[in-house]
């Protein structure tokens, strides 16, 4: 496994808020176009999710796990860290 991936990921507040957010993903609808429609993340939210490459160590712990546990292309679930609720997607 490398050490180094390249994530999206769109954060919201709520849960629920992510739920159905990954039900619109699943649903057919783009990450990209999402991130940047719902994401609190203003940085990364321009930029379809992206938060380009990083190692272990460079985001908080939970968010870190879920990260580098997903193959390329695939979404975690919701994972809740301080700063809300994030659907991660594993992009490189």
């Amino acid at each position: 496994m490398s050490n180094k991936i390249k994530c999206s990921h769109i954060l919201v507040a709520k849960q629920s808020e992510a739920v159905t957010i990954l039900d619109r993903i699943k649903g057919g609808e783009k990450f990209g176009k999402l991130a940047k429609e719902l994401s609190t993340d203003a940085g990364s939210a321009k930029r379809d999710g992206n938060l380009g490459y990083f190692t272990k160590g460079m985001m908080v712990k939970p968010f870190e796990q879920a990260a580098f546990k997903l193959q390329v292309g695939e979404i975690s679930e919701p994972v809740k860290s301080e700063f809300g609720y994030h659907i991660i997607k594993r992009v490189a």
